[in-house]
């Protein structure tokens, strides 16, 4: 199970003002759960970010009864990836919860060693589940891929017996495509040799005789 410790955060106190003591402002917010501004110790929560991502639950202790949440939203640097603030959604006991759970490729597809391609269409499936038996990933075996048009569909994944799958049951998760060797163009023509100069113009006709009248 992961466990954070965290401190209510004094009335005032800004976020900036958090980080300089070395943690991470969050929140934590749920259906029956009033929005709390909390404080964590940064070292652990990236430890705890790292483990959990989104789709492990992670129990709050230090802000009254302890609570059972998601993290549901991050802020991250952009330049040193350090955590700026973290939003967790507590979870209502006897309830399940609604989220995409990512997928990990495993095993190694036959088709693929003669040659063609394995098309990896999706990367997260949505479904819904009792927290107890959150995933962190779902496996997709592609040894089962033998030969070009074999395809995975998103309904046989598998998934916790308390799930229910949202994404649809007829997607396709990976599939075989045939490798298509791009043939080389044919070099493009030679241009036309440049036509030698044209003949010479004919020479100017010669100017008639003049015919002087006789006296």
């Amino acid at each position: 199970m992961l466990t954070l410790d965290v401190k209510p955060r004094e009335a005032g106190q800004s976020p900036a003002a958090v980080r300089e003591s070395g943690s991470v402002p969050a929140v934590f917010y749920g259906p029956k759960e009033a929005t709390t501004p909390i404080a964590i110790n940064g070292r652990q929560l990236e430890q705890v970010w790292k483990q959990a991502g989104q789709t492990s639950v992670v129990t709050l202790k230090g802000a009254g009864e302890a609570k059972e949440t998601l993290i549901h939203d991050v802020q991250v640097h952009p330049v040193t990836g350090t955590l700026l603030h973290v939003d967790f959604y507590v979870l209502e006991k006897g309830k399940k919860v609604q989220l995409s759970v990512p997928l990990e490729f495993v095993g190694h597809a036959p088709a693929e060693k003669v040659g063609h391609i394995v098309v990896k269409a999706l990367h997260e499936i949505e479904i819904e589940v009792a927290p107890a038996q959150l995933p962190h990933n779902l496996e997709v075996d592609l040894s089962t891929l033998e030969n070009v048009g074999d395809h995975i569909l998103a309904s046989q994944i598998v998934i916790p017996p308390s799930a229910t799958l949202i994404t649809g049951g007829d997607e396709i998760v990976a599939s075989i495509t045939a490798f298509k060797e791009e043939k080389e163009e044919a070099p493009a023509p030679a241009p036309a040799a440049v036509a030698e100069a044209s003949e010479a113009p004919a020479e100017a006709s010669e100017a008639p005789e003049s015919t002087e009248k006789s006296e």
